[in-house]
């Protein structure tokens, strides 16, 4: 039923390029008659030619061959074309296909399958499958085309001797269809082990600095080399199958044709068939045991190709959790930002026993500014993560603007919102094409400015091609304090109505803060702002301060309010000034051993 299915939605995609595949088609009918005319003229060679010693007829017959084969040439070259034209264009349709269905997905899939895996089906699988009709499918089309003519021409011939062939047919297909249907599952599970192998490779190696600083490039070599081994034992177990597909189909096919030589020979020699058929008929016999041959051998091909289609319809047909409703609410222009909670409770499909959030309730006013501070894992990161809809509640309801995300379009939700979080993410491409992700649309002299407000413009001058240097994946050329900053450039330029800020500062030294907090005074002023902060100058500046505690709300008030009421904030407080007095006692020390040089 699942082959059925993904053979129907591959023919329905195919069919979009019906006039090329029906030039295809009609290349291969013309390439498989030339073939077939191949025998009849061979016939009149020997028995009209030869046998009659007629050397006229002899000449007419050879040309009549030669320009069969030359027709046969350029319709066989026409047919490779063609098939080949429709399986790039079939793969670059399905990668188009999942690679648009993956940017609807929530982050939570990715975190479940892992983003090596997701990529090897972009990749790998289409690959797999562009090559299916790049050579698989012209071969076993071509082929089976020769059969049907081989064996109808066959039974011209000679019924009797054809009766052979046709009883020998069962016994071939018996093992093409046994080692097949193995075949395509050692196929899906090769697949997914070279997926696997991605995925650890890319998690190496995009954390290289974190590997060798641990020393533990041994251990990770021994961990690859045994999903390395895993991969060739599956694919060796795929081909072994493979090998026994073609073999067993080669050895039935020639026993059948033997067959055929023992039994034509006695006709020859009773006066019952001419020497010329004879050899047609041979000519076709031959003809249709290569094509069986040739079917079987690219037989596990096709279903290795049928495996990777399964996986990249699996992408294609997995549906959002997170998706825009019917007749979603439109948002009021301009948005005013407000945003609240209403006895919000959250638990991650992962760990549905341990919940994020618990019964949390709050409002931010629009044009205000919130800070929410406690320990780690206490659900800070989880509301931002609701405020841009990337999860949905369990219970109660998180609105902005006092719709219900669940009643929003998420995407004209997140137009509204602009985020910084605390590790920065660029992209492959220039400083200013970074800035522009926020605004695509967005002048260069927008860009700019943009620069400017973030405090980013003199040190983005000052690189080899300014602002259109490129950065290198995730910006690897510059620092955090930097990349930060054009983080902020880009939240900037998108002027969002809500803000996001995820402890934005807190890997920064403390000059590289002072610059960045002032962009983001610039960034904040006039907008809605939740800000996760750990830095006590951040939190002051709030005009509320909540407090969170194991998914809960411990409290929430201004910064003297809590400080006289709440035991946790008081804790939070004196940490952070112990943190700084350090980071206030090495800076002036520093100083100090600057001045003595």
């Amino acid at each position: 039923m699942q082959l059925k299915s993904t053979t129907w939605r591959l023919a329905r995609m195919v069919a979009q390029y019906r006039w090329r595949l029906a030039a295809a088609a009609t290349a291969m009918l013309i390439a498989a008659g030339g073939v077939l005319a191949i025998g009849q003229g061979l016939r009149l060679l020997i028995d009209q030619g030869i046998a009659e010693g007629d050397a006229q007829m002899l000449d007419r017959a050879l040309v009549a061959t030669l320009g069969m084969i030359l027709i046969l040439a350029i319709a066989s070259a026409s047919r490779h074309y063609l098939i080949t034209w429709i399986g790039e264009r079939l793969a670059a349709d399905l990668r188009s296909l999942v690679y648009n269905r993956l940017l609807n997905l929530e982050p939570d899939f990715f975190e479940r399958n892992g983003a090596g895996e997701i990529q090897s089906r972009l990749t790998a699988d289409t690959t797999v499958l562009q090559n299916l009709f790049g050579s698989a499918i012209s071969i076993a089309l071509r082929n089976t085309l020769t059969f049907v003519g081989a064996l109808t021409l066959l039974f011209v011939t000679s019924p009797q001797l054809a009766s052979l062939v046709v009883i020998g047919i069962p016994l071939i297909m018996l093992p093409i269809w046994w080692f097949g249907g193995r075949v395509r599952r050692l196929s899906r599970d090769s697949q997914s082990r070279v997926a696997d192998l991605g995925s650890f490779a890319g998690e190496s190696l995009h954390a290289m600095t974190t590997v060798q600083a641990f020393g533990h490039e041994r251990e990770d070599q021994r961990r690859y080399a045994e999903r390395v081994e895993q991969a060739f034992n599956t694919a060796i177990r795929r081909t072994w199958q493979r090998a026994w597909l073609t073999g067993v189909a080669l050895l039935f096919v020639f026993a059948a044709v033997g067959a055929v030589l023992w039994q034509g020979g006695h006709e020859v020699l009773a006066g019952r068939m001419s020497p010329g058929e004879l050899s047609a008929f041979v000519f076709y016999a031959v003809l249709a045991a290569s094509s069986i041959a040739s079917i079987a051998e690219v037989a596990g091909e096709i279903l290795r190709a049928a495996g990777a289609t399964d996986r990249i319809f699996e992408l294609i047909d997995t549906e959002p959790q997170i998706q825009a409703p019917a007749h979603p609410v439109p948002l009021a222009r301009p948005p005013r930002g407000e945003v609240s909670f209403a006895e919000v409770t959250f638990s991650y499909p992962g760990r549905p026993q341990l919940p994020a959030l618990q019964d949390v309730s709050f409002t931010v006013p629009a044009g205000h500014r919130v800070a929410l501070v406690g320990p780690s894992g206490a659900g800070k990161s989880t509301v931002l993560q609701l405020m841009l809809r990337f999860h949905d509640p369990d219970k109660g309801a998180v609105r902005f603007d006092g719709v219900d995300l669940r009643h929003l379009d998420p995407s004209q939700l997140r137009a509204c919102t602009g985020l910084v979080a605390q590790e920065p993410v660029l992209f492959t491409g220039s400083a200013a094409e970074n800035i522009r992700y926020g605004k695509p649309g967005a002048s260069d002299t927008e860009v700019e400015q943009a620069a400017r407000d973030a405090n980013a413009l003199d040190f983005l001058r000052d690189l080899p091609q300014g602002l259109d240097t490129e950065l290198g994946p995730n910006g690897v050329q510059l620092s955090g304090g930097q990349r930060q900053r054009i983080a902020i450039a880009r939240a900037l330029l998108r002027n969002p109505a809500l803000l996001l800020l995820d402890e934005a500062t807190s890997a920064l030294d403390p000059e590289n803060e002072q610059i960045v907090q002032q962009a983001l005074q610039r960034l904040m002023a006039g907008r809605t702002t939740v800000v996760i902060a750990h830095r006590l100058a951040t939190v002051k500046a709030a005009e509320r301060i909540i407090v969170f505690n194991h998914g809960r709300i411990e409290a929430q008030g201004t910064h003297a309010e809590l400080q006289a009421n709440n035991r946790l904030y008081r804790r939070f407080c004196a940490l952070q000034f112990a943190d700084q007095l350090n980071e206030y006692q090495q800076d002036r020390s520093n100083r100090v051993e600057l001045s003595d040089c």
